[in-house]
């Protein structure tokens, strides 16, 4: 694990930020005043580059109506283009390779029906228990589709704590029976970063198709899907990429699996040259895009445009390398002020191994979690005790970080979060 020096005290976090390469990015983002916005690994902050580009598209719709489709070269008909082959860059992966469509869990179902095809002797889709449960419900969906019971065709793989998976143990269970693997490859709790590479080998080895769940990793975690070679990949882009809320997602299809039919078609994934003829037998297209459905949602995309302008500028490279110190920096803190108040950390600590959040545990996590927002701070809970902590390379400064611990030192010092109720919140 890389060693890094840190120091308690105010001056220090304000020296680092003056040496933050990244910290001039901050004016890209529509910061609140007086607020400390510690939640980008659920929804990013909004960007004045994204707004542009939503009202950009807005006022070419009033303009041009239907005629929108043709300006700029057709470039809103084939946004999905223009913008996978810039987000093909965050993954490593070939421009044609990467589609932007739908919501992750639609393109869950568009890959695993694609590829499952089951058979007497070979019909299980390997998981994980600590998985978002929107993908096993996809998963549980598909393999009822096909006449499966779930408890028989979902082979899950426990998790010994509760925080981490093993992956051991996920390469130990593909066995001759197991079909698809699919995995998240960062922890939506533990902030756990699996090794991607590793695991993906060993599923080939065994003939096993394997897709990943990206939601929260890309835009934190720089991924070469050359060398990681999965079968296809899915995620949002709401989180660290911060396109807006319920932002349109995106689907990656290996090319060595263009010549398959999706399980899923619509009349977007149908050849531009034909697509206007109308026909009723499908003419894919053959690349990621023929797994699009139906008509791209401008509104839903055009601020992806806006963000990614940021993230070319600043660089995967340097938004990890700024990540992995500032949650490291926020570890340090923790362990310094905090574990006298009954606070620990539940995410691994080595840089290989964590996603862009840290997971801060304490018995009366959601009241605190209630407590910081009535404090002006914006973080995010999940149960049963995590309090989620994303300072985003982008937006978030050490400073703010330091005075993070402040406030949560005091929350539980002053026992002001037993003034805050239990009922959980339609939105936790």
């Amino acid at each position: 694990m890389r060693m890094r020096h840190f120091e308690d005290g105010i001056a220090f976090a304000r020296k680092k930020d003056e040496e933050d390469v990244l910290f001039g990015m901050r004016k890209r983002f529509c910061i609140q005043p007086g607020e400390l916005y510690m939640d980008g690994n659920s929804l990013g902050m909004a960007s004045k580059d994204a707004k542009e580009s939503l009202y950009h598209v807005i006022d070419l719709w009033e303009k041009h109506g239907i005629n929108i489709w043709e300006v700029e070269n057709s470039k809103y008909f084939l946004y999905q283009n223009f913008l996978g082959d810039r987000v093909a860059k965050l993954i490593g992966a070939k421009a044609d390779e990467v589609t932007i469509m739908t919501n992750t869990t639609v393109n869950i179902h568009k890959g695993i029906s694609t590829f499952y095809h089951p058979t007497k002797e070979r019909y299980k889709i390997l998981v994980d228990d600590l998985n978002f449960p929107t993908d096993r419900y996809a998963i549980d969906s598909q393999v009822k589709l096909k006449g499966y019971d779930p408890k028989d065709a979902v082979k899950v793989v426990k998790s010994a704590d509760g925080r981490l998976i093993d992956e051991d143990a996920i390469i130990e269970a593909m066995t001759d029976d197991v079909l698809i693997c699919f995995l998240p490859a960062v922890l939506y709790r533990s902030a756990q970063l699996l090794d991607m590479e590793r695991v993906t080998a060993e599923a080939h080895k065994r003939g096993i198709i394997i897709g990943w769940d990206l939601c929260h990793s890309i835009g934190s975690v720089p991924h070469d899907f050359a060398a990681i070679d999965p079968d296809f990949a899915v995620w949002c882009s709401y989180k660290y990429l911060s396109a807006g809320p319920g932002a349109i997602a995106g689907f990656y299809m290996n090319s060595r699996h263009f010549d398959k039919e999706p399980g899923l078609t619509g009349w977007f994934g149908n050849k531009n040259e034909t697509q206007f003829q109308l026909r009723h037998e499908f003419d894919k297209d053959p690349t990621a895009h023929g797994w699009q459905t139906g008509t791209q949602p401008l509104f839903s995309m055009a601020p992806m445009e806006g963000i990614l302008n940021i993230y070319e500028e600043a660089g995967m490279e340097q938004i990890r390398a700024k990540s992995l110190d500032i949650t490291a920096y926020l570890m340090y803190l923790i362990e310094e002020k905090l574990s006298q108040y009954g606070y620990s950390i539940g995410n691994p600590r080595e840089d290989s191994k964590r996603g862009g959040h840290v997971c801060l545990e304490h018995e009366e996590a959601y009241r605190i979690c209630k407590a910081l927002k009535e404090n002006h701070v914006i973080p995010d809970f999940r149960e049963p005790n995590v309090i989620r902590l994303a300072p985003v390379a982008l937006y978030i400064s050490y400073e703010e970080v330091y005075n993070l611990i402040d406030i949560l030192a005091e929350i539980v010092e002053t026992k002001a979060y037993e003034k805050m109720s239990h009922e959980r919140s339609l939105v936790v």
